[in-house]
């Protein structure tokens, strides 16, 4: 069994998938416009949002695979009760990592040695998502 996270950018999909590709290295391998499906969805099927947003899109982040979408583009996205946790091969990796999610995002917890990482902190990015970023000791 595998459990892979589905986040909703509700209209800020390719935005994200854009940002997560420069600031983290994510490879897209799949990615589905709404204007793809060769049938014309029902009436009250597709979102307001359909011309050209993202319905479905795959990436990896390392060795795992996220999956996105833009939604039914319904407000402004809202990530509470989770965070995304990224392991950093070292502390120079740990800081280009943070610093990128961090740029236009919220810290919720600065860079800072602990007793069981030599860096670790907690970072909220440009669309919401916490991310917790971790060197292994």
């Amino acid at each position: 069994m595998q459990v892979q996270p589905y986040l909703f950018f509700n209209g800020r999909c390719e935005e994200a998938v854009e940002f997560y590709r420069k600031t983290l290295g994510a490879e897209v391998m799949i990615l589905m416009r709404f204007n793809d499906n060769p049938e014309p969805p029902e009436p009250g099927m597709a979102p307001a949002c359909a011309e050209d947003k993202i319905m479905h899109t795959s990436f990896r982040i390392g060795d795992t695979t996220v999956m996105a979408s833009d939604g039914r583009c319904a407000g402004q996205a809202s990530f509470e009760g989770f965070s995304l946790s990224i392991t950093a091969a070292d502390v120079a990796e740990a800081e280009r990592l943070f610093a990128g999610l961090a740029d236009n995002g919220q810290v919720q917890m600065p860079l800072t040695r602990t007793f069981f990482s030599p860096l670790f902190g907690m970072v909220a990015d440009r669309f919401g998502v916490s991310w917790m970023v971790i060197v292994a000791s």
